[in-house]
Protein backbone atom coordinates (compact mmCIF):
# COMPACT_ATOMS: atom_id res chain seq x y z
CA UNK A 1 0.00 0.00 0.00
CA UNK A 2 1.50 3.52 -1.03
CA UNK A 3 1.24 6.12 1.71
CA UNK A 4 -2.57 6.97 2.09
CA UNK A 5 -3.45 10.67 2.59
CA UNK A 6 -5.89 11.31 5.90
CA UNK A 7 -9.81 10.76 5.32
CA UNK A 8 -9.92 13.82 7.90
CA UNK A 9 -7.32 15.80 7.12
CA UNK A 10 -5.94 15.16 3.91
CA UNK A 11 -2.17 14.89 5.29
CA UNK A 12 0.30 12.18 4.41
CA UNK A 13 -0.41 9.34 6.76
CA UNK A 14 2.91 7.47 7.99
CA UNK A 15 3.61 3.75 8.95
CA UNK A 16 3.90 3.15 12.48
CA UNK A 17 2.79 1.20 15.86
CA UNK A 18 0.94 2.37 18.70
CA UNK A 19 -0.76 0.89 21.46
CA UNK A 20 -4.13 -0.09 21.67
CA UNK A 21 -6.74 -1.52 24.17
CA UNK A 22 -9.31 -3.98 24.14
CA UNK A 23 -12.26 -4.41 26.63
CA UNK A 24 -13.79 -7.67 27.01
CA UNK A 25 -16.37 -8.58 29.86
CA UNK A 26 -14.31 -6.26 32.55
CA UNK A 27 -10.32 -7.46 31.38
CA UNK A 28 -8.24 -5.00 29.12
CA UNK A 29 -5.12 -5.89 26.73
CA UNK A 30 -2.75 -3.91 25.47
CA UNK A 31 -0.94 -4.37 22.17
CA UNK A 32 0.89 -3.02 19.49
CA UNK A 33 -1.21 -1.85 16.77
CA UNK A 34 0.50 -1.63 13.83
CA UNK A 35 -0.81 0.71 11.08
CA UNK A 36 -1.04 4.10 9.27
CA UNK A 37 -1.35 6.98 11.41
CA UNK A 38 -1.87 10.95 10.60
CA UNK A 39 0.02 12.94 12.79
CA UNK A 40 -2.40 15.95 12.94
CA UNK A 41 -5.92 14.27 13.64
CA UNK A 42 -5.04 10.85 15.11
CA UNK A 43 -6.69 8.86 12.40
CA UNK A 44 -5.56 5.48 11.52
CA UNK A 45 -6.37 2.95 8.55
CA UNK A 46 -5.37 -1.00 9.15
CA UNK A 47 -4.50 -3.28 6.30
CA UNK A 48 -6.53 -7.42 6.64
CA UNK A 49 -2.93 -8.09 8.29
CA UNK A 50 -2.50 -5.16 10.51
CA UNK A 51 -6.13 -6.58 11.72
CA UNK A 52 -4.81 -10.39 12.63
CA UNK A 53 -3.33 -8.36 15.49
CA UNK A 54 -6.25 -6.92 17.05
CA UNK A 55 -7.83 -10.13 16.53
CA UNK A 56 -5.37 -12.39 17.90
CA UNK A 57 -5.32 -10.10 21.08
CA UNK A 58 -9.04 -10.00 21.24
CA UNK A 59 -9.21 -13.76 21.11
CA UNK A 60 -6.81 -14.21 23.77
CA UNK A 61 -8.54 -12.03 26.03
CA UNK A 62 -11.88 -14.22 25.06
CA UNK A 63 -10.02 -16.99 25.79
CA UNK A 64 -8.59 -15.87 29.41
CA UNK A 65 -11.96 -14.64 30.25
CA UNK A 66 -13.94 -17.62 28.78
CA UNK A 67 -11.82 -20.62 30.28
CA UNK A 68 -10.82 -21.43 26.70
CA UNK A 69 -6.73 -22.76 26.34
CA UNK A 70 -4.42 -19.82 25.26
CA UNK A 71 -2.48 -20.50 21.97
CA UNK A 72 0.97 -21.79 23.65
CA UNK A 73 -1.39 -24.22 26.16
CA UNK A 74 -3.15 -25.72 23.24
CA UNK A 75 0.06 -25.95 21.35
CA UNK A 76 1.73 -27.53 24.94
CA UNK A 77 -1.09 -29.97 24.94
CA UNK A 78 -1.20 -31.09 21.43
CA UNK A 79 2.74 -31.66 21.66
CA UNK A 80 2.64 -33.12 24.97
CA UNK A 81 0.24 -36.37 23.37
CA UNK A 82 2.93 -36.59 20.36
CA UNK A 83 0.23 -34.80 17.70
CA UNK A 84 0.52 -33.05 14.18
CA UNK A 85 -1.75 -30.49 14.47
CA UNK A 86 -3.61 -32.29 11.32
CA UNK A 87 -3.72 -35.21 13.76
CA UNK A 88 -5.27 -33.26 16.47
CA UNK A 89 -7.72 -31.24 14.12
CA UNK A 90 -8.83 -34.97 13.22
CA UNK A 91 -9.01 -36.82 16.32
CA UNK A 92 -10.05 -34.48 18.89
CA UNK A 93 -12.25 -31.99 16.38
CA UNK A 94 -12.18 -29.29 14.21
CA UNK A 95 -10.54 -30.44 10.77
CA UNK A 96 -6.90 -30.68 9.41
CA UNK A 97 -6.40 -26.76 9.90
CA UNK A 98 -7.95 -26.23 13.14
CA UNK A 99 -5.26 -26.77 15.31
CA UNK A 100 -3.04 -24.46 13.06
CA UNK A 101 -5.56 -21.67 13.67
CA UNK A 102 -6.24 -22.50 17.31
CA UNK A 103 -2.24 -21.93 17.98
CA UNK A 104 -1.84 -19.12 15.81
CA UNK A 105 -4.42 -17.31 17.73
CA UNK A 106 -7.14 -16.37 14.63
CA UNK A 107 -9.79 -19.12 15.81
CA UNK A 108 -10.67 -19.53 19.94
CA UNK A 109 -11.18 -23.28 20.15
CA UNK A 110 -14.54 -24.41 20.76
CA UNK A 111 -16.03 -25.30 24.93
CA UNK A 112 -15.95 -28.77 23.76
CA UNK A 113 -12.29 -28.46 22.12
CA UNK A 114 -11.38 -26.82 25.01
CA UNK A 115 -12.86 -29.60 27.28
CA UNK A 116 -11.56 -32.39 25.74
CA UNK A 117 -7.96 -31.15 25.94
CA UNK A 118 -7.81 -30.44 29.33
CA UNK A 119 -9.20 -33.65 30.18
CA UNK A 120 -6.44 -35.16 27.52
CA UNK A 121 -3.69 -32.79 29.28
CA UNK A 122 -4.76 -34.53 32.99
CA UNK A 123 -5.04 -37.96 31.14
CA UNK A 124 -3.64 -38.67 28.11
CA UNK A 125 -4.51 -42.19 27.68
CA UNK A 126 -7.98 -41.14 26.40
CA UNK A 127 -6.29 -40.84 23.47
CA UNK A 128 -6.27 -43.90 22.73
CA UNK A 129 -10.76 -44.20 23.08
CA UNK A 130 -10.40 -41.35 20.13
CA UNK A 131 -7.71 -42.88 18.21
CA UNK A 132 -9.93 -46.22 17.93
CA UNK A 133 -13.39 -44.20 16.98
CA UNK A 134 -13.87 -44.64 13.11
CA UNK A 135 -12.98 -40.79 11.57
CA UNK A 136 -14.78 -40.77 8.45
CA UNK A 137 -12.29 -40.04 5.60
CA UNK A 138 -12.05 -37.25 3.56
CA UNK A 139 -14.94 -37.11 0.98
CA UNK A 140 -15.04 -35.16 -2.63
CA UNK A 141 -17.52 -32.92 -3.53
CA UNK A 142 -21.16 -34.28 -4.30
CA UNK A 143 -22.84 -33.67 -7.54
CA UNK A 144 -24.91 -30.72 -6.48
CA UNK A 145 -21.37 -29.40 -5.31
CA UNK A 146 -19.45 -29.53 -8.69
CA UNK A 147 -20.11 -26.58 -10.88
CA UNK A 148 -19.87 -26.68 -14.68
CA UNK A 149 -16.07 -26.84 -16.04
CA UNK A 150 -15.39 -27.71 -12.66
Amino acid sequence: MTNPVCPTTGAPMQRGVRPMTLDYKGASITFDMPGWYCEESGESIHTGEDMKVSDRALNRLKAEREGLPSPEEVKRIRTKLGLTQEQAGELIGGGPRAFQKYEAGDLLPSRAIGSALALLDHDPSGLAVLSARPHPAPTSPSFGELRAGD
